[in-house]
């Protein structure tokens, strides 16, 4: 008989965090979803009484984080998994945004995940077991018009998770940032906070809203079977891009990349450092 894995997943009454939860309960796991707002779980919770507690939380509070991580430790013995998965979207150009927003903003999508983490990772290392699921996107190699903020704060996360990877492995803690493509996660609706949009800018969001289209991608629950595979994997990546779309994009932005480089590589190489 399988033993039954802990998780603790942020973010979890929507999107890719309640088909990570979903997921989950439906491998006999058990599951601490935490989200600010846990009304939409109530249901699920009810089909899994036993194996889901939700938990009311602000992941940009530290203080209400260390609670909530002692809490969920003290209800269901230890943690396994721990996906940071919590976050939103500001929208807009980087000139709009007022000091507020972008700090409300990095508090959630990149301090948030960083207060889990420093949280949850004595519990795993004291266990000399543990996966960390980083739930970045697949833009962090470079900036984007309009969802700059996003990228910067993911991107953040990522470097961060990497230096974290590199210090916890010798615990037994594996720690994977997972580069998401486009899912039908309502960030672009209930998630996204908007600057107010200077007219200076609007035929460049013209543009954009052209480019990108009205598809909102995929249902996230495709997204949950290689998450499930993935916390099997005995020596995991410490990067992997979800989505094939994604894949064959995020290949076409490092190939774009890597030739600017090599068309500047003269002018580079005139300093000595």
């Amino acid at each position: 008989m399988t033993t039954a894995r802990h998780w603790f997943i942020t973010g979890a009454s929507r999107g890719l965090g309640r088909a990570f939860t979903e997921a989950a309960l439906a491998a006999g796991d058990r599951v601490v979803a935490a989200a600010r707002d846990v009304g939409p779980l109530t249901g699920l919770a009810e089909e899994h009484p036993d194996a889901l507690l939700r938990l009311p939380l602000d992941v940009s509070d530290r203080d209400a984080v260390f609670a909530a991580v002692e809490r969920a430790v003290e209800a269901v013995g230890h943690l396994d998994i721990v996906v940071n998965n919590a976050g939103g979207l500001l929208y807009g150009m980087v000139e709009e945004a007022t000091e507020r927003q972008v700090r409300d903003h990095f508090d959630v999508n990149f301090f948030g995940a960083l207060w889990v983490t420093q949280a949850v990772i004595p519990h795993l290392r004291a266990r000399r077991s543990g996966r960390v699921l980083q739930v970045t996107t697949m833009g962090t190699g470079g900036g984007m018009a309009s969802v700059g903020y996003y990228g910067a704060g993911k991107a953040a996360l990522d470097c961060v998770s990497e230096a974290l990877a590199m210090e916890v492995e010798q615990f037994g803690i594996k720690v994977t940032v997972l580069q998401m493509g486009g899912y039908a996660t309502e960030l672009f609706t209930t998630g996204t906070t908007a600057t107010a949009p200077d007219p200076a800018y609007q035929s460049l969001r013209a543009r954009l809203a052209e480019m990108w289209g009205e598809d909102a991608g995929p249902d996230p629950a495709t997204a949950a079977p290689l998450v499930m595979k993935l916390v099997d994997l005995p020596d995991p990546p410490r990067r992997l891009i979800v989505g094939s779309r994604s894949f064959d994009l995020v290949q076409e932005m490092h190939r774009a990349r890597l030739e600017q480089y090599r068309a500047w590589e003269d002018l580079s190489r005139t300093a000595p450092g």
